[in-house]
């Protein structure tokens, strides 16, 4: 391109000289990497779609089945090998829930998922997420240098969970985002885009949002998870178990994986109306359907809604499934999707669809391109348990904890008065590290796990331990052991709860019960402190009868841990003495009902009587949202813009949060809205807005909210606006609660004009 002149005809003389020499920089990096040249679907320079019309038209019906059969999981992956094209395998059984869970080797081990909602934090699960991305995305590079593609070792994760908490005793309370959709909608949104990264052509790991749809229980109890038919009504599946999904399709998910249950008779993984009519036709997804593990061969074996494997398979595909994660079958369902294109019962055409997004993951996560293109390639196991990672995990669990009773002030505890005194920790959780890390937990360096007990050991006091009960069942209990620990203390830590033993994946608890004769436990420590400062730290996700502890002067403060992990008793410690930036702020991401007679039963997947939007006349033990802190928060100044609104228009909130306390401190502020007379059964009131917020003592922030139009909106065999009156209610808790935080909760009116018409028409 000798001669090129400063013009317009010169400058894209430079353009076509610059792209001349970006080829042949690609090309000595294919020859330098020993790919072939002549495939253009290895040419990072084109368009995706034509990369990808390339490769998958070089693909023969075999190699097309192979890949969607083979998603694993154990000797049911990794999806095959092309050696023809060069291409390698892939494994896509990954879990990043919070950390590389279960992977070969060391990650950093974050707060379950519960327990992050607890934060109300979406920028905290946006850098969760991304610390997880990238040990996930370094151990993959590990793994393939070593040619290892067994299970954990892809980067397609089956994260996040975004089931509504809709029964206290479901096992897998633990892994969602709590009981409200709008919550786990925006939490759902920064856990898909820190995981998924802000590269403008790559992708760290990739985003699957599960388990979709009607899924939250039963596992185990009363009946099978395995062959349980959800049956919902229209309203109920659009405005509680939908809306988080499509939050998370919007966020760029490029996965969704399909549950075990039934939905009103049809098996979810063969659910035409929920895979294409909803999720591809409605909400635009254009990522790939993977099936739970065993779910898409349950439909025949447990749901008894085929009567082949072959017939399973016509469903599952015609309907919108992607790839079968089996339950470790050689010949799975999927195998069987040749002969049917032979009898004409899936078309080629729907085949090579269907594949195509799986090829189109792993060209953004950058396997075709030569990886001197991806910086992503470049993170090595240094980045794995780093130290920033490890402050993270602190942060995490700090911002997870939820102050539920602090009597007379008692919290928080004086380092300076603690120097010499006796500190007692007992319980089966005391200094158990297997019991703080709930369901997928990642497995941390041992060195880095600290329980409470060895979290206190590092104050300057004596530290007493006594189990009381080696495990959380306790069936069996020592009392002298705790006898002999209490009695002689200053400050009693009392260490209670469930853990994976009495819920988890398949096992629902039976009752709200503390196990065993954990209650015991707890009273004894009580008597035997004789006055003396009692702290009660709960490790749980579904919630809790503690309505003895609460009402018991004895206690005089209850801390909610749920599962924090490995920096389990540093972020403790660090919360008991109120530390800079460790005043507690959680909130309950979940209603604690007072009794199981407030509980509708779980296999009834109606809403009525169900979370804080649907609640029955009697108040529960602790509301959503609810949270004590350690200072105090007065609201002012509330104002609407404009008080009177088209219905199509978005509403203005003002509203000044002033820290009258004597200590800084972080508010979660919340925005509920109700509808004064809607045409439609809708909740009593909605979150609608939220933000965690520092204020140092004494000083005031103004915060500016967004209500949209599309809140407002209500489902009347579609999503449609309505004229009338509603209320927006601002504070740092629900509306109306009998358990309650000091600061108020501030209400205004406002009112919206025009006529009744469907939302997708503003």
């Amino acid at each position: 391109m000798d001669g090129c002149v400063l013009s317009s005809a010169g400058a894209l003389c430079w353009i076509l000289s610059a792209m001349c020499w970006l080829g042949a920089v690609v090309l000595l990096l294919w020859a330098g990497l020993g790919l072939a040249q002549d495939y253009p679907f290895r040419d990072p320079t084109l368009p995706w779609e034509q990369r990808l019309d390339d490769l998958i038209g070089r693909l023969t019906l075999g190699e097309l089945v192979l890949q969607m059969a083979r998603g694993g999981a154990k000797y049911n992956g990794p999806a095959p090998p092309i050696e023809r094209l060069g291409i390698k395998p892939y494994n896509w059984n990954t879990e990043c829930l919070r950390g590389d869970g279960e992977a070969p080797g060391w990650a950093t081990a974050f707060p379950q998922a519960l327990g992050l909602a607890a934060s109300f934090s979406p920028e905290l699960i946006h850098r969760v997420a991304n610390a997880t991305a990238t040990e996930v995305r370094a151990k993959h590079n590990y793994f393939m240098s070593t040619g290892s593609y067994g299970d954990h070792t892809g980067l397609s994760c089956f994260s996040p969970v975004l089931n509504i908490m809709r029964h206290p005793l479901w096992g897998r309370n633990q892994e969602t985002y709590g009981e409200d959709p709008f919550l786990s909608a925006e939490l759902a949104v920064a856990f898909v885009q820190g995981l998924q990264g802000d590269h403008p052509r790559y992708v760290k790991a990739s985003a699957g949002c599960k388990h979709f749809s009607v899924h939250g229980g039963p596992e185990n109890v009363p009946v099978s998870r395995l062959s349980f038919d959800a049956k919902v009504q229209e309203r109920d599946w659009r405005m509680t178990f939908l809306p988080q999904f499509q939050a998370c399709v919007h966020a760029g998910s490029y996965s969704v994986m399909c549950s075990y249950n039934r939905i009103n008779g049809v098996p979810a993984c063969a659910n035409k109306k929920l895979l294409t009519d909803i999720l591809r036709a409605e909400w635009g997804f254009q990522g790939y359907v993977v099936s739970d593990e065993g779910a898409v061969e349950l439909i025949m074996l447990a749901h008894r809604y085929t009567h082949s494997f072959l017939e399973t398979a016509i469903a599952s595909v015609n309907a919108g499934c992607n790839l079968e994660l089996s339950f470790s079958l050689t010949e799975n369902v999927f195998m069987s999707i040749s002969e049917a294109v032979a009898k004409g019962n899936i078309t080629l055409e729907t085949v090579r669809a269907r594949v195509r997004p799986l090829f189109y993951t792993r060209l953004r996560l950058g396997e075709f391109d030569p990886p001197a293109m991806n910086p992503y390639s470049a993170l090595d196991l240094s980045a794995v348990q780093s130290p920033a990672h490890r402050s993270l995990a602190v942060e995490a669990a700090i911002k997870s904890f939820v102050l539920l009773k602090n009597e007379r002030g008692m919290l928080p505890l004086s380092a300076q008065a603690l120097a010499g005194k006796r500190i007692a920790v007992v319980g089966p959780f005391a200094d158990n590290p297997r019991v703080l890390f709930g369901d997928y937990a990642p497995i941390p360096d041992p060195q880095y796990i600290y329980t409470p007990r060895r979290g206190l050991e590092t104050l300057p006091a004596n530290v007493s331990f006594a189990a009381g009960c080696s495990e959380p069942r306790c069936l069996l209990y020592s009392p002298r052991e705790v006898e002999e620990a209490v009695w002689a203390a200053d400050v009693v830590v009392v260490c209670l709860g469930t853990g994976t033993d009495l819920e988890t994946e398949a096992k629902d608890r039976w009752d709200l019960s503390l196990p065993g004769r954990q209650q015991e436990l707890l009273q004894d420590a009580v008597a035997w402190a004789i006055g003396r400062p009692v702290i009660l730290l709960l490790f749980n996700a579904g919630p809790l009868d503690v309505g003895w502890a609460q009402a018991h002067h004895g206690v005089g403060a209850i801390l909610a841990c749920f599962f924090p992990a490995q920096a389990a008793g540093i972020a403790i410690v660090k919360v008991l003495l109120g530390e800079e930036g460790a005043s507690p702020a959680g909130r309950l991401p979940a209603t604690w009902p007072a009794g199981m007679d407030q509980v509708p039963a779980m296999e009834n997947y109606t809403m009525e009587g169900r979370t804080y939007r649907y609640y029955g006349p009697r108040a529960p033990l602790y509301p959503f949202g609810y949270g004590l802190s350690y200072t105090t928060f007065h609201y002012r100044d509330l104002a609407l813009s404009p008080t009177a609104l088209p219905l199509c228009a978005n509403l203005s909130v003002s509203v000044v949060v002033e820290n009258t306390g004597q200590r800084d401190g972080e508010e979660v502020v919340q925005l509920y809205l109700r509808w004064a007379q809607p045409s439609v059964p809708v909740p009593r009131w909605q979150l609608v807005g939220f933000r965690r917020v520092p204020i140092a003592a004494g000083r005031a922030a103004k915060l500016l909210f967004l209500v949209t139009y599309g809140q407002r909106a209500v489902w009347a065999e579609q999503w449609q606006l309505e004229p009338g009156a509603f209320t927006l209610f601002v504070g740092g808790q629900q509306p109306g609660q009998e358990t309650r935080a000091s600061s108020e909760v501030l209400r205004a009116e406002f009112t919206v004009t025009g006529t009744t018409r469907p939302l997708s028409r503003c």
